[in-house]
């Protein structure tokens, strides 16, 4: 006898494993023709950004540009000024996950643990540092399992509720950001742009039927020197970003998990009306990551069985990742830079910009405890004429706690710190540093789980009933599903002869009528 079986597919992932590589450069570059001899470096900008991965065995490579912006000092006809220089390095490196495969999927990010610049000559820089590469790889599993089997009137079924983590779709879009910033007739006109920075703010996904919709704020803080003179200017203007995105089967009561990266920013400086250059035309490209998941409530066949017939039943077994919990927590991280130099004292505060980096992650009862350094980097103008500019840098520890409760010390965490904005004043002659880092934890834990994946009657007859009635008696660990399986008979009927008032509840020593002539 043919089964009717109803099949679901399931798509789900387990994070496989998480690492870090340290990937290791020194590079040394010309001072173009163009440019000036290096008096003395003010600061290095960084901007990496990964081109390629790749999932291997026990490994992923990864491969990636770094964008360098090097501020310096030099000495024009007697007076120091203001000159940027942009190169362009590589990397490239692995990151050892265990267990991952050419079939599997990985997120990955890279970020400078901290990068310096030094004069080797006056025509000849080099720049050294660490740039930290992370890989998430995930195991997917995509089966079919037996939900449910159909006119099933003689085939007893035993079903368990679940909860299983499901993957509805995974988002990858650029969006473009256009603005501009128009100079005041109160500063000079633009003669080059020493150094840009973006902060993305106010991010926003909303999931609607068979929608996506982005939103955002990309804080542009720029730095320009002014014609004709030395003296430098920050401009800031904020870009406003939406986008909305047509998603197959997504709904409102989906989370998404979310990654905003700047790919970069084109300045164009034009004229305005009467010929002058105090036109900024400025177009970010910002890329969103965004991963669909919910939450499937589900009725699963454990265990089955036919009164008249032989089955025969095939289960395979998966490890599932389960997401325990989520939370968020803001902080607010504070540092006071001590200028030791007097001869170098602030007397503005020109741009102020900073990153985040993880350096440790754990669980403990019911929260996670997150460890970073904010890493910052302040250029300013100082009461000396000479070295009219500065750039001061500092590494300020942080700690945060989220709140996940539930977590236990042996499941698994996932962190991300991110700089939602930073300031700089002066106080005392000194440069004060106020950041709000958002931190943000995601709980999972793998759960093994058995599901019937094949089901097919057997040609066989059943043993022949010899007894008119059996009385039973309930040993441990009995079921009245295991009693009604062992005598081909059901639940039902042994509720029913039996009268009980509650099926789920039978004691060792009670006797249960088996109705129907039993085997022997």
């Amino acid at each position: 006898m043919a089964i009717d079986v109803i099949k679901e597919s399931i798509e789900c992932e387990q994070l496989l494993g998480e690492n870090f590589s340290d990937n290791i450069i020194k590079s040394e570059y010309v001072i173009p023709d163009t440019h000036p001899d290096v008096i003395k470096v003010l600061t290095v900008e960084v901007r990496p950004k990964v081109n390629s991965k790749e999932v291997m065995k026990d490994k992923v490579y990864l491969e990636g540009d770094l964008e360098y912006n090097v501020i310096y000092l030099a000495k024009e006809e007697e007076t120091m000024n203001v000159f940027n220089v942009g190169y362009t390095g590589h990397f490239s490196n692995y990151v050892e996950v265990k267990g991952a495969d050419f079939d599997m999927d990985c997120e990955c990010e890279a970020y400078v643990e901290h990068m310096d610049c030094n004069i080797i000559n006056e025509r000849k820089i080099g720049i050294e540092g660490v740039v930290k590469l992370k890989s998430e790889v995930y195991k997917k599993y995509n089966f079919e399992i037996i939900k449910d089997i159909e006119e099933s009137e003689d085939i007893q079924m035993l079903k368990n509720p679940i909860e299983i983590d499901k993957i509805a779709s995974n988002i990858e879009t650029d969006i473009i950001s256009k603005g501009v910033i128009e100079i005041p007739s109160s500063q000079p006109e633009v003669e080059s742009i020493l150094n840009w920075n973006i902060n993305i703010k106010d991010r926003e996904i909303n999931v609607y039927d068979d929608k996506a919709s982005i939103r955002g704020k990309a804080m542009v803080n720029l730095i320009y020197k002014g014609k004709d003179t030395r003296d430098i200017f920050a401009m800031e203007e904020t870009l406003e970003f939406d986008k909305d995105i047509e998603v197959e089967s997504a709904a409102p009561f989906m989370k998404n998990y979310s990654d905003f990266y700047v790919e970069g920013l084109e300045v164009d400086i034009k004229d305005n009306d009467i010929g002058e250059k105090r036109i900024i035309d400025l177009e970010a490209l910002i890329k969103v990551n965004t991963k669909l998941m919910y939450k499937e409530d589900m009725n699963i066949i454990e265990d089955a069985y036919s009164p008249s017939i032989f089955m025969e039943m095939k289960k395979e077994s998966y490890e599932l990742n389960v997401t325990h919990g989520e939370g968020k927590e803001e902080i607010v991280v504070k540092d006071d830079i001590e200028i030791e130099n007097s001869e170098l004292r602030p007397k503005q505060i020109l741009s102020c910009t900073g990153n985040t980096c993880i350096t440790d992650k754990r669980i403990v009862e019911d929260k996670v405890i997150i460890d970073g350094v904010l890493n910052v980097n302040v250029l300013y103008k100082t009461v000396n004429e000479d070295n009219y500019i500065e750039c001061v840098s500092e590494e300020v520890p942080f700690s945060c706690t989220v709140d996940v409760p539930g977590a236990k010390i042996q499941m698994r965490s996932l962190a991300k710190c991110i700089l939602d904005g930073i300031e700089a004043n002066i106080e005392a002659g000194n440069i004060a540093i106020k950041a709000i880092v958002n931190c943000y934890a995601k709980v999972n834990y793998v759960s093994n789980k058995e599901f019937l994946v094949d089901i097919e009657s057997i040609e066989e007859e059943l043993p022949e009933k010899k007894a008119s009635v059996t009385i039973y008696v309930v040993q441990n660990g009995d079921t009245l599903w295991k009693i009604a399986k062992r005598y081909h008979t059901t639940v039902e009927n042994i509720v029913n002869i039996n009268e009980l008032e509650d099926p789920d509840i039978i004691k060792p020593g009670d006797k249960l009528i088996i109705p129907g002539r039993a085997i022997i």
